[in-house]
Order: C-alpha cells, then structure tokens, then sequence
C-alpha cells in the first residue's frame, strides 16, 4: 500500500489508473473497526484500484464536540488497511487540505441536513459534504462507497453526486454489528463497561419497530413514543427515535404505503451519542 500525505503525490500515482483501471474510493477519519474494512473488502468488488482516506475533518465538528480528542490510531489503520488489500491511502494534514481557510462550502437542502442528526448538531453535515466533494475532486474515482449506519449522510451525498452531476457511483455497505445487535462505531470505544452492555438496547427498539410495521401498525408516531420512552426508563437521553421515507428523510406518512422507509435512531447514553438505523 502507497501511503500519501499530499495532493499532488496522490494524483501522480493515480494518474495513469485512472485511464486504464476503475477506481473506488473509501472515505474515513480513521480509528478503523471492522465496518471500515468490510467497506474496503466491498470497493475491490466495484474496481481494480481501491483508495482509502484518513482525514479527522475539523469543518464537521461543532464547537463542543470532540475534534481534539477524536481517537487517532494512524499506525493501526495502515496495518489494517494493508491487509484489506487497499492500494492507495490518502493523508493528509490540516494544512495540506486546508492550505487557506476554507471560504466555499456545500449547501445542501437545509430540508435534509437541518433535521435529525442535523438538528443536534448544526452545521456538521456542512462540513462533511464539502470535505467529500474536495476529496472527490483530488482522487475522482469512478465510485465511492459509504456504510449505512451514517444514513442521513449517505443521503445527503446520493443526492449530492446526482444534482451536481459528479460521474460517481454511491455504493452503500450495509451496516456491521457486534454478536448483540450494536452497531459498530468508532464512538463506542468511550462507553464504560456498563453501558456497553445497555447499548444494543437502541437496535433492539429499531428492531421492534420494524418488526410492527412489516406486521401491519401504521401508527407510527406511537411506536416512535414507544420507544423513546422506553430508551428513557433505561437511563438514555434520546434525540430522536423516527420512521422517515429513504430517499428524502421526510417523515414517514401511514397512508403513503407505497415508500420505502428506514427508521433511525439517536440518543447519548452516559455522555456517549449512538446512533443508528434499520431500512423496513
């Protein structure tokens, strides 16, 4: 695996793929679990070079957020990435990305960013689109795949690429779970012992509601009550439990039965924020 932390050394040794070889590419801030690699494993599926990024993107975090103690585990991510068989690795540092303040950013429909996960935290989904618009312009592969569990994200960038016409394909991997149910992600390495154990108690809630839904419940601000409450009586502050269309994140309407729907899912347990999602 060739490792490059700058621009211009990246591009030089994909110059010649991109003539002659598909490539995909793999976005991440590192502090990489197995979701990450299952990412990697997929891309070589879809090209014959895969890209892989590591870049902790300050524009995405909010002022009390967690930027300067974001887990980074460089050295363990390039073994790791090594052997997914990864070919390229891009990263860089503020400075490389960022050589002057960034001053053009993408706004998306504030219809898709400034609900749920937007809602809790402003501006991040500002942040996130224009950093992977900018690493699509520097690696400009032919698809780029992105996990499902960060669905607000992944529909912002699906409608993001197809709008601005980006000759990209949006690949979405299905989300990894621990044995239990939890979703795999960088965060839960800051829950205690205890709460590690109360945390698959969020897929559970999901999956209940799918599970009433798909058997016929149309009642669907009851379930979502439902299971907030129930979150709550467990020690949990959620932000939202929510039944919403896949391609927009409108919420969900009972008698429109012909939507696709996902319900998502956010709420901190201990100071620790989870999220997650089930498409129904």
């Amino acid at each position: 695996m060739q490792i490059h932390p700058t621009i211009a050394g990246l591009r030089a040794a994909l110059a010649d793929a991109r003539h002659q070889a598909r490539v995909a590419f793999v976005p991440t801030m590192g502090n990489l679990h197995d979701g990450h690699i299952g990412l990697m494993r997929k891309a070589r599926e879809h090209a014959d070079v895969v890209v892989a990024s590591i870049f902790v993107n300050r524009l995405q975090f909010g002022p009390n957020e967690d930027f300067d103690n974001y887990p980074r585990t460089f050295k363990d991510d390039c073994a790791r990435l090594a052997d997914a068989g990864v070919d390229h690795l891009f990263a860089p540092d503020e400075k490389e990305m960022y050589p002057t303040p960034q001053r053009y950013h993408v706004e998306a429909d504030p219809a898709h960013t400034d609900i749920l996960d937007g809602a809790a935290r402003p501006g991040h989904f500002r942040g996130m689109a224009t950093v992977v618009l900018k690493l699509f312009n520097i690696v400009q592969p032919q698809v780029a795949l992105f996990g499902k569990k960060d669905y607000q994200q992944l529909m912002i960038l699906r409608n993001m690429v197809r709008e601005l016409a980006l000759p990209i394909e949006i690949v979405a991997g299905e989300t990894t779970r621990a044995d239990d149910g939890l979703a795999l992600s960088s965060r839960n390495g800051y829950l205690s012992a205890a709460e590690r154990a109360e945390a698959p108690r969020l897929n559970r809630q999901l999956v209940w509601i799918r599970e009433r839904i798909v058997g016929g419940e149309r009642d669907f601000l009851r379930l979502e009550t439902e299971a907030v409450a129930e979150l709550a009586a467990h020690g949990w502050h959620p932000d939202y439990i929510s039944i919403r269309r896949r391609s927009d994140l409108q919420p969900a309407k009972a008698a429109q039965g012909d939507d696709a729907l996902v319900v998502l899912g956010a709420a901190k347990l201990g100071k620790t924020r989870l999220i997650d999602n089930l498409e129904i």
